[in-house]
């Protein structure tokens, strides 16, 4: 079922598009043949198909923490690069207020 002109243009202007009459007219086709091929979509037959969040099973990969140091004198130099501290710890602004 095509789209009524009317219905495309409301279209444009949610998208705060600005088409010419030749972009509307080809839009309207273009739009007009998604919307049938979604409507050929749901007629198909998935009684059988088992409900699903995702069409590949998810796994998550996981791997144990690890701290990895570094030689003091750069760990130091990091410190001391900071541009406002409290001890050895980097002081930023607060992010939640």
């Amino acid at each position: 079922m095509p789209l009524l002109p009317a219905e495309v243009e409301r279209i444009a202007e949610l998208s705060r598009l600005e088409l010419s009459d030749d972009e509307r007219d080809s839009f309207r086709v273009q739009l007009s043949s998604i919307l049938d091929y979604v409507g050929q979509l749901s007629e198909v037959d998935i009684s059988e198909v088992e409900p699903m969040s995702h069409s590949v099973p998810l796994l998550n990969v996981l791997r144990d923490d690890v701290a990895v140091g570094c030689p003091e004198g750069v760990r130091q130099a990091v410190i001391d690069a900071f541009p406002e501290r409290d001890e050895d710890l980097l002081k930023v602004k607060a992010v939640f207020s």
